[in-house]
């Protein structure tokens, strides 16, 4: 059952949770994630075939999914003869990412300081004064502050245990 979005909830984000709340679907992502990222993938891309055979799951199944990954965004297919190989467009979850990054970091010394104890704030001013380029600045405590979540958001995923389908 899906119960209807809260105002103000996009739409589209009720579909995303539903897609990933499956676990083969997050199966299938994480197989297509660990090609994506390895480094002798060149195109990033892998069959149907060695998806089912990774995942030990029917062909039907496996393509079941897949369908309704690409329904939703998270995977580009290319056809190559009667083959098909799938990637992963993580976008989507980009999008989930940045709805969840306020949530996430509540949690986080509201202090302002860093945990080698500079004072995040006074020194972006700092710099913004002495004519530094404050979008270096910025840019780079943007980039912190999202490896935390991506950090935090890692180690949640370690500890939630992954049935695995037989």
């Amino acid at each position: 059952m899906v119960l209807p979005a809260p105002p103000g909830y996009p739409d589209w984000m009720a579909d995303i949770f539903d897609v990933i709340a499956d676990p083969t679907r997050r199966e299938v992502l994480a197989v297509l994630l660990e090609r994506y990222t390895a480094a002798d993938s060149d195109s990033g891309d892998i069959s149907v075939g060695e998806i089912v055979e990774r995942l030990g799951l029917s062909q039907p199944t496996v393509s079941k999914h897949l369908k309704v990954l690409r329904d939703h965004g998270l995977v580009h297919v290319r056809e190559e003869r009667q083959l098909r190989y799938y990637s992963l467009d993580a976008g989507p979850l980009e999008e989930v990412e940045d709805w969840l990054i306020p949530f996430l970091s509540a949690d986080f010394d509201d202090s302002g300081f860093d945990a080698q104890g500079d004072d995040a704030r006074s020194l972006t001013v700092f710099s913004a004064w002495s004519g530094s380029d404050l979008g270096a600045t910025v840019g780079r405590a943007a980039a912190d502050s999202s490896h935390r979540v991506r950090a935090l958001l890692q180690d949640a995923s370690r500890r939630v245990p992954w049935r695995k389908r037989s």
